[in-house]
């Protein structure tokens, strides 16, 4: 069996939102999300939360997921990145459990309406693909950077992208190249890639192309209370999401 670990990192100390991981949102708290869909995915088999917080750790371990250690301060800061975050766990995985799965999932808790679907596609295609570091979940964006603009210091406006195209700004969208937005929704890469690439994408990344409406980030207020009326007056069923939400003695008992 092929070990593939989905790991959540979740913080204290969010500032855009402050507590967000653990906050209620549709009647749960929003890293529940992550675990369940972590734990339904048929691909997965262990699901664990990197957090710094005792609080999150026990809300953590109350829907099922394992938080085998407390982050280091060091790991947990605004700025910190995310492979030092995912180097740190598994390093510490592998020092204290002789663990090391061949495959890591970041779920991250700011994607609550994520599709079990997805991490099993994720997975799939970079088994499939032995060439492969690293798959991304990416979905055509609303707006085409071809388009965008910068400010120059003159104050005038400059096109974002340098291309060999006449006034791009000006063409029908239809006839600017397809580009692709990360989302951020899954990501899955190899250990590999992490550990010894130092990397959380390596330099061969897969696409896995999702609906933008699959695409739910939650950043600001606004985007919060937007997702939860998705999920409360059921524009966005829980049979979509393909998991439902329970503690860790309902999915023992």
């Amino acid at each position: 069996m092929v070990d593939i670990l989905a790991l959540i990192p979740a913080r204290g100390g969010s500032k855009s939102i402050p507590r967000k991981n653990i906050l209620s949102f549709g009647g749960y708290p929003l890293i529940a999300y992550s675990i369940s869909a972590g734990l339904t995915a048929s691909s997965i088999t262990r699901v664990i939360v990197s957090t710094d917080d005792p609080e999150i750790a026990s809300i953590a371990h109350e829907y099922g997921a394992e938080v085998p250690f407390l982050r280091p301060e060091e790991y947990s800061q605004d700025q910190t990145p995310d492979l030092p975050v995912f180097q740190h766990a598994l390093q510490w995985l592998e020092d204290n459990e002789g663990y090391c799965p061949q495959i890591v999932v970041q779920l991250r808790p700011t994607s609550p309406l994520r599709k079990v679907k997805h991490i099993d596609q994720a997975v799939a295609s970079l088994l499939k693909h032995p060439e492969a570091d690293a798959v991304r979940t990416v979905c055509e964006p609303f707006q085409n950077p071809y388009k965008m603009w910068q400010i120059t210091p003159a104050g005038v406006l400059k096109p974002l992208l340098d291309t060999n195209f006449n006034e791009p700004y000006n063409m029908l969208r239809q006839e600017l190249p397809t580009v692709f937005w990360q989302t951020g929704y899954v990501d899955a890469a190899r250990t590999n890639t992490i550990q010894t690439k130092n990397s959380m994408t390596g330099e061969i990344i897969l696409p896995l192309v999702i609906d933008p409406e699959d695409w739910i980030d939650i950043d600001t207020r606004a985007d919060w209370t937007r997702a939860e009326q998705l999920i409360e007056t059921g524009e966005i069923p829980w049979s979509n999401l393909g998991f439902k939400i329970e503690t860790a003695q309902k999915l023992k008992g």
